[in-house]
């Protein structure tokens, strides 16, 4: 109704004002137009001195309401002309996207679907009107832009939204020839943002505007969500897992739902979640046991509640590695102490873990247990990177910093720092500050500061408690149902402690502290920190063993074997091997190429760069290729290839680095390759994306409800091949009516005042 008392008054539409230019188009001399101001000033000036009798306020009135008149006239003798460049008939190109993933079946709460409704608006006369202007060129897209003869022809069944590759390659097709404008159909799920700014800034510069329509709700009335899920890529049989999941809602604000763990299929963790506030993402965090070898496909799923409008978004897969074998830790201790005794015992009966130890009983004399043969740890502490870089983690027990060489305690930081292996530091009368260790190069690996010098007659016993991040390790879980383990924990018994560590290091985490009498504040008991590719810990006590052997712990009590179990399985869980594969998506997409990454290093963990490096993948239906991975040249060790996985199903892909006769290291890794569901995810309509798109290129943003300006609109665009049309504006209702109200008011006034 407001466009057609717009163009009731004014003639035209807004549009021709918006990209109209107004020009004078008189044919009347300048002369003339000069005379004619002159006699309108003149005549002003003697209607003043005329109408002397009157107020000063009404004389200034009749003149206003005389000079705008004047004033109009003058400019109509002007011939006021909108001029406005028009695309020229069947001389330019437009370009019609249309979304082809699976987001368009989405229903959106009505009966038909968003694919349904394209189809309906587009086969109305919108073409057939949108072609007696362009010459059209119809494109479907998800990742790619395909040429299409008609929008019947659309399949809505890709698996990704990559507006910007879509508008690149329809421009490119269409390169050489006079183009009016590309217009977008879509919900505006795009998962290319860099791509698309890349884009954005070439068709600004190329003068291409982008008419974009969106599709669907900005807002579901009732969805659940799971949006994503942060898993390891890989634990150790029987570890406790933790896994951070975001969850997100509408509708459903303060309802409990059960959050359910499958692994392929058999229930292995349930809790009930409260769903947050609607929009608002929440983590929960879930803890459940991988008991089953091998690469298990674990599913997190939140049943379907009553009126939801997507069914495809309330699950997630998630690949891990259930890994098996015994993992190697080094344990040296620098005299003969109850913890260790206690600690192999805590660790002796789990099959993944092989501790071994060194104990030093005597000058230069140790003790050697649980090592593989007889030349292993002979000569004492490892003096070699390739001795020492065997196993996967190090604890360093009471032993003073002199012990060390300054190239034994370069290699420890090496181990943490390039190989990526664990160091936890353990307390005692020869540790931290007490042992010299201030000023080192071991304490700049440790989590905490230390003094410069220690105080060799400080002791203490503390209560041990768990901070808030220790509360959602998954390491200090003593039980899986989070209560009770913080129940364990309230009820262990104090331990000792030489070592007064209150400071931790910037980026390092405080996940136990202890207090009591005469304890200082923030007194650490296990602290942790990332150090380049490893872990390192500190856990400045010298009795857990106490957690065992107190009289208040009963005999069949599992908390100290837990305890220790769980975190020589920390600190072993993500220490890479030799050769580290990785790829560019998890899961992969059918039919989307997946980038194969290699990280290789020799058994001294030193980068190689001169390998044949070589790719065997086993795809999910029986057929093999062999892939060849090549030196990247960005950085050293470091080895790509790439494929296309084309069935649906777990990938295996076995790699294998040779250097001459000798093979330097082999790793396996498990692809799963699946029916992208992506586009279901955060499926609603995104208009930021789809105006942002229309503004920086200087197109307009439509829904479907309005896309029937769309025609007019794209004409008057100023791209492609134009000629200038000229609209008079002299004739229009509003000059009349102007013309009226001023010969009227004049009147009206004059009357008014009992003038003739």
């Amino acid at each position: 109704m407001a466009l057609g008392i717009w163009q009731f008054f004014l003639k035209y539409p807004p549009l021709v004002y918006e990209k109209g230019r107004i020009v004078f188009l008189s044919p009347l001399p300048g002369w003339l137009l000069l005379a004619a101001v002159v006699v309108a000033v003149v005549a002003g000036i003697s209607y003043f001195r005329r109408g002397a009798t009157l107020p000063l306020p009404d004389r200034l009135g009749l003149i206003a309401l005389r000079g705008g008149l004047l004033a109009l006239l003058l400019v109509l003798l002007l011939r006021p002309t909108l001029q406005v460049p028009v695309a020229v008939p069947q001389e330019n190109y437009l370009g019609i996207l249309v979304d082809d993933s699976r987001s368009m079946m989405v229903a959106d709460g009505s009966a038909t679907s968003r694919g349904d409704e394209i189809l309906s608006t587009l086969n109305t006369e919108l073409l057939a009107k949108l072609s007696e202007h362009f010459r059209l060129r119809i494109f479907r897209f998800s990742g790619d832009a395909t040429r299409i003869e008609t929008v019947g022809d659309l399949t809505f069944n890709g698996g990704e939204t990559r507006i910007g590759r879509a508008l690149d390659q329809a421009r490119n097709e269409l390169a050489g020839v006079p183009i009016a404008g590309l217009v977008v159909v879509s919900d505006g799920a795009d998962q290319s943002e860099a791509e698309l700014n890349e884009t954005l800034i070439s068709l600004r510069t190329s003068s291409v505007p982008v008419y974009t329509v969106g599709v669907g709700r900005e807002a579901f009335a009732r969805d659940v969500e799971i949006r994503r899920v942060s898993s390891p890529r890989s634990v150790l049989k029987g570890t406790s897992t933790m896994v951070d999941i975001v969850v997100a809602q509408t509708g459903y604000a303060g309802k409990t739902v059960p959050l359910i763990v499958e692994d392929q299929g058999r229930v292995v963790s349930s809790q009930d979640v409260v769903l947050p506030a609607d929009g608002t993402p929440a983590t929960v965090r879930v803890n459940f046991t991988a008991e089953e070898a091998g690469w298990r496909r674990f599913r997190f799923r939140v049943p379907l509640q009553d009126g939801e409008l997507v069914t495809a978004n309330n699950d997630r897969n998630a690949l891990i590695e259930v890994r098996e074998g015994r993992q190697k830790i080094l344990y040296f201790e620098g005299e003969p102490r109850f913890e260790v005794k206690f600690l192999r015992r805590a660790v002796d009966e789990d099959e993944e873990l092989q501790l071994v130890v060194l104990q030093r009983t005597a000058e230069n004399k140790f003790l050697r247990l649980a090592v593989d043969d007889s030349e292993e740890l002979a000569d004492g502490f490892p003096i070699t990177r390739e001795e020492l870089f065997q196993y996967r983690a190090l604890v360093i027990g009471s032993v003073e910093a002199s012990f060390f060489s300054r190239e034994q305690m370069r290699m420890i930081v090496e181990f943490v720092n390039e190989r990526g292996g664990s160091v936890l530091f353990l307390g005692g009368k020869r540790a931290f500050s007490e042992g010299g260790y201030a000023g080192t190069p071991l304490a700049d690996l440790m989590p905490v500061e230390l003094n410069e010098r220690g105080d060799p007659g400080y002791y203490r016993e503390l209560k041990v408690a768990p901070t808030r991040a220790g509360l959602t390790s998954a390491a200090l879980q003593l039980d899986p149902d989070p209560a009770v383990s913080a129940s364990i924990w309230a009820g262990l018994p104090e331990l000792s402690t030489f070592n007064q560590l209150t400071r931790l290091k910037p980026g390092a985490t405080a996940l136990l502290t202890g207090s009591g009498p005469s304890v200082p504040e923030g007194q650490i008991v296990l602290a942790s920190q990332r150090f380049g590719r490893g872990l390192a810990l500190a856990l400045p006590v010298q009795d857990t063993w106490i957690w065992q052997m107190h009289s208040s712990i009963p005999l069949e009590d599992q908390t100290h074997e837990t305890f220790w179990r769980q975190i020589m399985r920390w600190m072993v869980n993500e220490v890479p091997d030799q050769m580290t594969l990785t790829t560019s998506a998890e899961p992969a997409a059918l039919n989307q190429t997946v980038q194969i990454s290699a990280d290789l290093r020799d058994k001294g963990f030193q980068r190689i760069n001169d390998a044949l490096v070589s790719a065997l993948i086993e795809s999910a239906d029986g057929t093999t290729n062999e892939l060849p991975l090549r030196w990247t040249n960005r950085r050293d060790g470091e080895y790509e290839g790439a494929f296309v996985p084309l069935a649906s199903g777990l990938h295996q892909i076995r790699v294998q680095a040779v250097r001459g006769d000798s093979t330097v290291a082999s790793a396996l890794l498990t692809l799963d390759a699946v029916e992208d569901n992506g586009e279901f995810f955060n499926a609603q309509m995104r208009s930021p994306l789809l105006r942002r798109i229309a503004d920086e290129t200087g197109g307009r943003f439509y829904t479907l409800s309005d896309i029937n300006r769309l025609p007019e609109e794209v004409d008057f665009s100023g791209s492609g091949i134009t000629r200038v049309e000229s609209y008079d504006l002299w004739d229009m209702p509003l000059v009349f009516l102007l013309i009226i109200m001023l010969v009227g008011g004049e009147w009206g006034l004059r009357r008014l005042r009992g003038l003739p």
